[in-house]
């Protein structure tokens, strides 16, 4: 096993895991109600939190709406594609 494909492994499940994350992140800004800091959400916001609160700082609400989590899917979506798509950095360099 080569060193891409160990890079491979550990991260087409994590970028994975993290995209669902903020997708269930968007999901709870529609219920206001929740408290993130109980134990089923705490789950969803901690690992996602460290990236929103500097994305919030410069890009504020719109109209009351936290888009952060929006941006967030669409970069990680972005390096996911840009590493493991088909014509992705580390799966090229894992067919050479």
């Amino acid at each position: 096993m080569t060193s891409v494909d160990i890079a491979t492994w550990i991260l087409a499940p994590l970028l994975g895991l993290m995209i669902f994350l903020f997708i269930f992140r968007i999901v709870l800004t529609w219920y206001p109600q929740v408290d993130l800091k109980r134990f089923p959400f705490i789950l969803v916001a901690l690992p996602t939190e460290i990236f929103l609160i500097p994305t919030r700082k410069i890009i504020s609400p719109i109209g009351g709406v936290d888009i952060s989590p929006i941006i967030w899917v669409g970069i990680v979506s972005l390096i996911r594609e840009i590493l493991l798509g088909q014509q992705g950095l580390l799966t090229m360099m894992g067919r050479a």
